[in-house]
């Protein structure tokens, strides 16, 4: 029984070993197969050259004695040899230094005060800024260029960690002579050379930069150095005097930069373990931080949104302040609303790249989607500040110009605002083509981006662009103006906006809004008339007819006449008055035309006017037809009573202070009595003063002659009938 129970299990032991077997027969090529073919043999530590039997490490010592001493030179040199020993040297250097200073306050026994800890940590980071400076990071995006290329640096000093301990071969670093040799001999001369075995390459060959002779890591070279570092960050670190093996994961696990703040490090180192647990690239504390600075950052972005959204919804403030005038305080407000954005987003980017450090991937989509935020956020900032510059400039300019009137303000505003709107949009454009560069677009793709709009105008917009060049030439020329009376064509109104695209015109019955490049091919017919000075507001003309029915007598014309030249005169609104009469060709009715000049600039007080005016010509039109009064006696009126009566006429005028007696006259001699006419002139200012005098007179006219004995006939007909006629209408 046991041995069935033992064979059995050697069997499953058997099978499971043969798995065994075969998973490192699976993965053993392809670990092999993951490092270049030079690197493979070097898995065998026993036949690697240590790195102090290679030919360049005396050179190496004495360059890191240099730099422990000096700390302001160049790390790039003249040749492959002297920039890559710069490099080497100085960031071992700078990973030794921030492994003492980020786990100890002391130094050879004493600890270090505040002052001398910060010296340090300055040249370090100073050391650290030279190095990256042999990096050639164009091929990173703009954007995260420092930051990737920070992170290349420290990774490609593991590399070399590597490549210097695991080379089968001593490695022969090139200097300026020698790599003047090494062109002779080869077939293409080229300014580059590569460490044998290895990817890692330095050029002298930089691109917009071609003065450069300086060698430098090049940037196929930077751009691989984290795929490189993840081949080799599991191989055991050669101790060596320039190894940092813990430098990578010290400076991504910890906030701060290279060495972490004090009060970080004033954590037990119990809770660091804890808090240091590593999650995506991050630690947990670096996670934790990053949330709460990105939720205090979305928190405040949204208030600031809305605090904007509240100004398109605000109506201005104060009853004596309107609405025109109060538009520069509104543009201000959303300008300084916008404004804090940019520093704010700033901020949160500080918060995550250099306090709670953020590495990697992470780092690289948060940098991203700051950098979206801030240039969006620029462009309204920019467009903001041109709207509210042209609000405030247009009221400047307004108040110079001795003007203080809504409309006068609102003319200049639509001359300056277009232009104002149109630097802030270009300024706008400017920002988002700089945001594409940032993010690492190509700039060949960036210029076929900017031909995109030029194709659209010549393709789809030509219409648009048309518009555009008419409202200048509207703008220049002036034909019309904002608030004058106009025909535009068909139309017939008050201009209430001028902008680069169309012209809004305020119609009795609606607002009509007509494309510039249509206004300026149609008639346009301009009823204002502008003064000499340009602080003055122009006037419009006003015109009204008013037709004369019934026979008029020259006394009654030149009566109409005075008393409507009297009545214009009183009028505030109105400025040069004329009254005339004209006989029309067609049916030889006369009429009464009156033109003014008026400085009302709206349908509404427009039409009011001309209601008051029309309604009191028709007033004075019937008032001039009562001034002349037909008056008949009988034929018994002896003579003496005739001679009398232009006398008691004027007794009868001169009772009434409002009236002037002119004349009465005998007019003619009619069938049945003898007609006179009387003709008085009034001085009443209201219509029915007019009318209750003219029934007093009237009154007054009757009992006078009364008085006198003077008899009004009355109208008398005969009628004759034939008798043959009456015979055969009556058998």
């Amino acid at each position: 029984m046991r041995c069935g129970r033992w064979s059995l299990g050697r069997r499953w032991f058997l099978l499971l070993l043969c798995a065994a077997l075969l998973l490192v027969q699976a993965i053993a090529p392809l670990r092999l197969s993951a490092a270049p073919a030079e690197d493979r043999p070097h898995l065998l530590l026993t036949a690697a050259v240590p790195i102090e039997q290679q030919p360049f490490y005396g050179d190496l010592e004495q360059i890191s004695r240099a730099w422990s001493d000096v700390v302001l030179d160049e790390v790039t040199g003249d040749s492959p040899r002297a920039t890559l020993l710069n490099f080497y040297a100085v960031m071992a250097e700078v990973g030794q230094r921030s492994q003492r200073l980020s786990h100890a306050s002391k130094e050879g026994g004493q600890r270090l005060s505040p002052a001398d800890r910060r010296e340090q940590i300055d040249d370090t980071d100073l050391l650290f800024h030279l190095a990256v400076k042999s990096l050639d990071a164009s091929s990173f995006p703009e954007s995260v260029r420092t930051d990737m290329a920070e992170e290349a640096a420290i990774q490609l000093k593991h590399v070399l960690d590597y490549v210097f301990t695991h080379s089968r071969t001593p490695i022969h670093i090139p200097d300026s002579v020698e790599m003047k040799r090494l062109n002779d001999r080869r077939a293409s001369p080229s300014d580059s050379w590569r460490i044998p075995g290895t990817g890692i390459t330095l050029t002298s060959l930089k691109d917009g930069d071609r003065g450069n002779e300086d060698y430098l890591f090049s940037a196929e070279t930077v751009a691989a150095v984290a795929e490189m570092y993840h081949e080799i960050v599991d191989y055991p670190v050669v101790a060596q005097p320039f190894a940092t093996p813990n430098f990578y994961k010290n400076f991504i696990y910890t906030p701060g930069y290279l060495v972490p703040p004090g009060w970080y490090l004033a954590f037990s180192p119990a809770l660091r373990r804890i808090i240091e647990v590593p999650f995506w690239g991050q630690t947990l504390f670096q996670i934790g931080c990053a949330l709460v600075a990105l939720l205090l950052f979305l928190l405040i972005f949204a208030w600031l949104i809305v605090l904007l959204l509240r100004t398109y919804r605000e109506k201005p403030s104060g009853a004596h302040s309107p609405a025109v005038w109060s538009r520069d305080a509104i543009a201000w407000r959303r300008f300084l609303i916008a404004l804090p954005i940019l520093p704010l987003t700033r901020f949160a980017k500080y918060l995550v790249d250099d306090v709670v450090n953020f590495t990697g991937m992470p780092l690289v989509v948060l940098t991203y989607v700051f950098y979206v935020i801030w240039f969006l956020a620029a462009g309204f900032v920019a467009f903001y500040f041109f709207e509210a510059v042209g609000r405030s400039s247009s009221e400047l300019f307004a108040r110079m110009r001795g003007g203080g009137s809504n409309l006068q303000l609102q003319r200049i505003t639509n001359f300056v605002m277009p232009l104002c709107r149109a630097l802030g949009a270009l300024a706008s454009v400017a920002l988002a083509y700089r945001l594409l560069i940032v993010l690492g677009l190509p700039s060949s793709t960036v210029l076929a981006f900017s031909a995109v709009p030029g194709l659209a105008i010549g393709l789809g917009a030509s219409k648009l662009l048309g518009n555009l060049f008419a409202g200048l030439s509207i703008q220049t020329d002036r034909p019309l103006r904002v608030g004058e009376f106009c025909r535009v064509g068909d139309n017939l109104g008050y201009i209430t906006k001028i902008g680069l695209r169309s012209l809004e015109l305020q119609t009795l019955e609606s607002r009509v809004t007509i494309p510039n490049a249509m206004a300026e091919d149609a008639t346009i017919v301009n009823y204002s008339r502008r003064g000499i000075r340009g602080d003055q507001l122009p006037m419009q003309g006003l015109e009204i007819r008013v037709q004369l029915g019934g026979p008029f007598s020259p006394y009654q014309l030149e009566e109409l006449l005075k008393q409507s030249r009297r009545y214009l005169a009183t009028v505030v609104d109105l400025k040069d008055p004329l009254v005339t009469l004209e006989r029309r060709p067609d049916d030889g009715s006369l009429g009464l035309i009156v033109f003014a000049m008026v400085a009302l600039h709206g349908w509404q007080p427009y039409l009011a006017l001309r209601e008051q005016l029309l309604v009191h010509l028709e007033e004075l039109v019937e008032r001039a037809q009562l001034s002349e009064i037909p008056l008949g006696v009988a034929y018994s009126t002896s003579p003496e009573q005739l001679q009398r009566l232009p006398a008691l006429m004027r007794e009868v005028v001169h009772q009434d202070p409002a009236l002037t007696f002119l004349s009465c006259r005998l007019e003619r001699i009619a069938a049945f009595s003898y007609d006179h006419v009387l003709e008085f002139s009034a001085s009443h200012l209201e219509h029915d003063a007019f009318e209750e005098s003219l029934h007093n007179l009237n009154r007054r006219i009757i009992e006078t002659l009364a008085l006198q004995g003077i008899e009004i006939p009355f109208p008398t007909q005969t009628l004759m009938f034939s008798p043959s006629q009456a015979d055969a209408a009556h058998p």
